[in-house]
């Protein structure tokens, strides 16, 4: 059996939980699940969870060290919006949520639109506008059809 193509569940370690919430519950408004409590937080992203848990406890999980070892982990996190407008005001959001611009909005080569911030813990999240994959009804982004 093939592992299946789709992706269920993202989940970033932090330094602080409780700096963590702030930043994600009261700054940037998203409601988290009931099944969160202080150890775990899940946040629905429409078809996707999103879950935030103390670093070493993710580190001890996977087997892996807790110390950050470079300044990149080589993994972001993308919200897409409908304009460029909602991308900057996204931005700005983060940013008076305690976020840190990593890299104003700006327009790709490609043809989008969009800039990096980086909430407490130093995880970078994509503001984005991609005028070829645009989001459906319930924001969740569509592709074309995988190649035959």
């Amino acid at each position: 059996m093939p592992v299946p193509q789709r992706l269920t569940l993202v989940t970033l370690g932090v330094a602080d939980m409780d700096r963590a919430r702030v930043f994600y519950v009261d700054g940037l408004g998203w409601r988290p699940s009931a099944a969160s409590n202080a150890q775990v937080v899940f946040f629905d992203m429409g078809g996707v969870v999103f879950g935030l848990h103390p670093r070493d406890m993710l580190a001890e999980d996977a087997g892996l060290p807790p110390e950050k070892t470079d300044a990149f982990s080589g993994v972001t996190v993308a919200i897409n919006m409908d304009s460029e407008a909602e991308v900057d005001s996204a931005l700005a959001a983060a940013v008076a949520a305690g976020g840190s611009l990593i890299k104003p909005a700006e327009r790709k080569h490609w043809g989008g639109y969009g800039g990096y911030v980086a909430d407490p813990d130093g995880h970078a999240w994509e503001i984005a506008y991609n005028p070829y994959a645009p989001l459906d009804a319930d924001g969740r982004m569509t592709l074309p059809p995988p190649a035959s």
